[in-house]
């Protein structure tokens, strides 16, 4: 009590880094859920909730934690801790004290890191609407956010304020953990990055239907090695998108998904031989909710009314995606800067596939 650590602080500590150590272990060959699960066993119920409340206590009230974390490190609480323990025992708990800074640091990291491919997918999504279809999005400020800079920031001051000062050769940080990343490398990491969102996405889609994935294999041979590429690689993924949409809901259950959640969204449907049928943006934005409710709770970013921000995006992202290959698959002329805007308008598709199967785990149903 005299160093201010009680009961709550100490469990909440020890579970806080025990779970950041059992998911930094890759290399036990266990499923990460396994290994969180196996660190609760160790500790006992009550504790857990001890520690779970202290810790959820700390990110709320983050002022205070910050204000503790500053009189921890302050010279005159060193003093003291020195005086109370005498110098083997402040050795050991300053040296504790390093070692679990050091596995929470890179827990965070890599946390960061994996926020990456979202962040890029996000971009490239993003990237394949106009200007007008951005600004029919609400939050348009949020949308034109360099959200990958930011991140590349982020981990720059992160691993210059924290990494660099840690004992992380105790951790199971790699090479790559220690390498900071920096601004002027954004081209390369991006590239990097935009490859594994390209075999995430494929990944998600085959288990789904490999058939599905092969039509974006096919749409990139056709780029590369095809005369006639860019008309084929274009008919190739309008395909894509429109059998993905056709695949997860007939047009009768994308209109009945409109009455029942969407009834006063403008923009959903068209009026053709005396039936109203649902457009593009509704067949969208149903495959992105995976035909669920689009009832939430209003919070100071989001009144609740209509499509969620990201879902709005994701489903305008394809419909813009489609209406922007229509132009390549009649208006080929087979110039580098048509094949450089057609990877782009892929790049942006396979990173709207990925944001909305993950966010939804949009089912797709299989061929009998």
């Amino acid at each position: 009590m005299a160093l201010q650590f009680d009961d709550a602080s100490v469990i909440g500590a020890d579970l806080l880094i025990s779970m950041c150590r059992a998911l930094m272990d890759t290399g036990s060959g266990q499923p990460w859920q396994d290994r969180v699960d196996s660190t609760f066993e160790e500790f006992d119920l009550s504790d857990v909730e001890t520690g779970l409340n202290h810790i959820l206590e700390q990110i709320q009230n983050k002022d205070k934690a910050i204000s503790w974390l500053n009189s921890f490190k302050g010279v005159n609480y060193r003093a003291f801790a020195l005086r109370l323990l005498g110098a083997g025992d402040f050795k050991r708990l300053a040296d504790a004290v390093q070692e679990d800074c050091a596995i929470v640091a890179l827990a965070v990291r890599r946390g960061l890191r994996g926020l990456m491919p979202f962040a890029v997918a996000w971009s490239d999504a993003v990237n394949n609407m106009t200007e007008n279809q951005r600004k029919a999005v609400s939050k348009t400020d949020i949308i034109g956010l360099e959200v990958v800079r930011m991140l590349i920031m982020a981990d720059e001051a992160f691993g210059n304020k924290f990494v660099s000062t840690l004992p992380m050769q105790l951790t199971a940080a790699t090479a790559d953990d220690l390498v900071g990343w920096r601004p002027d490398d954004m081209t390369e990491i991006v590239s990097t990055i935009r490859r594994r969102v390209a075999d995430s996405s494929a990944k998600r889609l085959e288990r789904e239907n490999s058939q599905l994935v092969r039509k974006i294999r096919g749409a990139k041979d056709a780029l590369t090695h095809s005369e006639d590429g860019i008309s084929q690689a274009a008919n190739s993924l309008i395909e894509l998108i429109d059998r993905i949409m056709r695949e997860a809901f007939t047009k009768e259950q994308v209109m009945a998904w409109v009455e029942a959640n969407l009834p006063d969204e403008p923009g959903l449907t068209f009026e053709k031989d005396d039936a109203i049928l649902p457009n593009k943006r509704a067949e969208a934005l149903c495959f992105v909710y995976r035909g669920g409710p689009t009832a939430r709770e209003a919070n100071e970013y989001d009144n609740g009314q209509g499509p969620s921000l990201i879902h709005d995006v994701l489903a305008r992202v394809i419909v813009a995606t489609r209406t922007s290959l229509q132009k390549f698959k009649h208006d080929d002329a087979g110039t580098q800067e048509e094949k450089d805007q057609l990877f782009s308008l892929l790049a942006g598709l396979e990173g709207a596939l990925l944001l909305g199967l993950s966010i939804s785990q949009i089912g797709i149903k299989r061929e009998a």
